[in-house]
């Protein structure tokens, strides 16, 4: 990782912790920033005491670890605002452990737009993996309260954010698919006129300030044809189904919708096999790549 700059990362964590598994591993430890990237065989770390150690415990769900979560990803966003680095990536997480710590999380983009104060639902989850890249409107919330929130001002800004997102990451003239709400998008009204009414109006408007959106239509249609450069699902099962049926526990992810790239893994935390070093690394090294190849 070391002999190219865009993917040489910057480990952020408790010191007791990262340290025997850095050793174990047979790297050393890198905590002058002076120096960071200088060494291979290295990790480069930023010392944040957030766990205590006395909550430290593999393979648990606790408040304690939610707490250290979301101090890490403060740190990592002052590090990147002080000019430190070029992206943040969010390692495999437990939102029940945030949610024990007392604060309300659903994800890393509701996080981002709660710490970067860029207002509500403004920040967006891109799950990239299998060929895919799949922009969700709403994301980890009830089927019943993501139906109830869809609006066309929402499902707007989210392809909005996905034009923006695709042209950061070269696409030149991004394409994008939006899918309808109802099976066959409504189909005229047959199975419900959300389509006709909340999503149609929402590429009209898209399309008259340059976008080039497509839909509504049924997501297994619109997945069945080849040209989209990203599509826009309405809800979780939407987007997350068709990415992980192809690419697996490899798929990432972007947060896009803020002005700072923030990249994270695709899959949760494996409590199972915490601490016996036989995790996969590949959706973590791929959410590296993401950061690392946008402008």
């Amino acid at each position: 990782m070391h002999e190219d700059p865009r993917y040489r990362p910057v480990l952020l964590g408790d010191d007791y912790i990262v340290a025997p598994l850095a050793d174990a591993l047979g790297f050393g430890l890198q905590t002058d920033r002076s120096k960071w990237g200088s060494t291979a065989k290295t990790i480069d770390l930023f010392v944040i005491n957030a766990m205590p150690p006395a909550n430290y415990v593999p393979g648990t769900v606790n408040a304690a670890a939610g707490r250290a979560t979301v101090s890490y990803v403060e740190a990592a966003l002052a590090l990147l605002a002080d000019g430190a680095g070029r992206g943040v990536i969010g390692c495999p997480h437990s939102e029940t452990a945030v949610n024990a710590s007392g604060r309300v999380f659903s994800g890393y983009p509701n996080l981002l737009s709660e710490l970067l104060k860029t207002g509500p639902d403004s920040v967006f989850l891109m799950l990239v993996g299998g060929g895919l890249r799949v922009v969700h409107v709403t994301l980890h919330e009830g089927i019943n309260s993501a139906l109830r929130r869809l609006t066309s001002e929402l499902i707007e800004k989210a392809a909005l954010a996905a034009d923006s997102a695709l042209r950061d990451l070269g696409v030149a003239k991004p394409r994008v698919g939006v899918f309808g709400i109802n099976p066959h998008a409504g189909e005229n009204g047959l199975f419900g006129d959300e389509d006709n009414r909340i999503v149609a109006p929402a590429i009209q408007k898209l399309r008259e300030q340059g976008v080039d959106a497509h839909g509504p239509e049924g997501a297994d249609t619109m997945l069945a044809r080849d040209g989209f450069d990203a599509y826009v699902a309405m809800y979780h099962d939407q987007g997350h189904i068709p990415v992980k049926l192809l690419a697996g526990r490899k798929a990432s992810a972007l947060s896009i919708g803020a002005d700072t790239l923030f990249s994270s893994v695709g899959h949760g935390a494996a409590f199972d096999i915490a601490g016996k070093n036989c995790a996969d690394p590949e959706a973590v090294i791929r959410a590296i790549k993401l950061v690392g190849g946008a402008k």
